[in-house]
């Protein structure tokens, strides 16, 4: 229930990480039911087989029966904790202490669970519970309302205007957010290992590509019998190591750019940063190897959207060396 006390004007976090949660836990209970009514599919059981004969799926010990039914299991789960998170989450909106508190209960098993449905919603979700536990959010649920900034006072009738001390700058200058900070760390070295795993994968095709294949006929024997050569393979790596890396070095640049505070830069990382992350979930089935870039890209957005990191990013010109490092 929602608390009765006063409450100031909710904060903008508040009703971002709330409305994320609504609309997000909504996107996977409907990824859940779909996953369900497909999971009998040929194309599923198919991508099962393929995901258990080799690393990291083959040290499982999982049939492709006992993958179906944890993966129906893990859905359910996710489902059903999204399904408590979205009525939680437009509760909060209303200041409700135990909903917030309802609401990291489920984190985690919305998050185990969501990863068999929509991987990324959910690791996002969870992101936004974390937002409600941190200011301005903390003291607005506390009924907490933050001192007024100090204002200098008003000279007496009839005295002279104090002189002014010096000119004044024709830009704020403002200390740049932890939040922002870290969201360009992390994006930066993610995307400098992903460039590194990429051109390694690139020279080792160039350089010794019988390594990769003799190991691909070793997990597959039926390789090259399906109309797909050698030759195909090593120019759908290259194609996609190009375009990752491409992805990769403009996200660099785009992290530059909200690292000096320009708005255009940190939409286009949030957008490049979501983008990411979506197709890391939709891909993750294939690889366990992407719930790294997929965990990254929900922490980098969590970071992005946190309302110092918009207010940091707002101002779009700025005099180079106006900003305090």
């Amino acid at each position: 229930m929602p608390s009765d006390s006063p409450a100031p004007e909710r904060p903008r976090q508040v009703t971002l990480a709330g409305w994320l949660i609504v609309v997000g836990s909504v996107l996977v209970v409907l990824s859940a039911f779909e996953r369900m009514s497909g999971l009998h599919s040929l194309e599923t059981q198919e991508a099962i087989s393929e995901f258990l004969s080799q690393p990291p799926g083959d040290a499982l010990g999982l049939s492709v029966d006992g993958a179906q039914s944890l993966l129906r299991m893990l859905s359910l789960v996710g489902g059903g904790a999204a399904a408590a998170a979205a009525i939680l989450g437009y509760q909060v909106l209303g200041r409700s202490r135990s909903a917030r508190v309802a609401l990291t209960v489920l984190a985690a098993p919305l998050f185990i669970g969501g990863m068999a449905v929509f991987g990324f919603v959910s690791a996002l979700v969870v992101v936004s519970v974390v937002m409600l536990w941190l200011q301005p959010a903390k003291d607005w649920f506390d009924g907490v309302t933050p001192a007024p900034p100090a204002q200098r006072p008003l000279p007496a009738v009839g005295a002279p205007a104090p002189p002014p001390s010096g000119p004044a700058p024709a830009h704020p200058v403002a200390s740049r957010p932890s939040s922002v900070t870290a969201a360009c760390i992390l994006t930066w070295v993610t995307c400098g290992l992903a460039v590194c795993v990429m051109g390694l994968t690139v020279l080792v095709l160039l350089v010794a590509p019988d390594l990769v294949f003799d190991e691909v006929r070793r997990q597959d024997p039926d390789f090259g019998t399906g109309g797909v050569s050698e030759g195909d393979v090593r120019r759908a790596a290259f194609i996609g190591s190009a375009i990752a890396g491409v992805w990769c070095g403009a996200a660099i640049g785009l992290a530059v750019a909200t690292f000096q505070g320009f708005r255009w830069g940190w939409v286009a990382l949030l957008v490049s940063t979501v983008a990411a992350g979506i197709a890391s979930s939709l891909l993750m089935l294939g690889s366990m190897v992407l719930v790294v870039p997929l965990v990254a890209a929900a922490v980098t957005t969590g970071l992005l959207i946190r309302p110092e990191s918009r207010a940091w990013c707002r101002r779009t010109s700025r005099r180079r060396g106006s900003v305090s490092p």
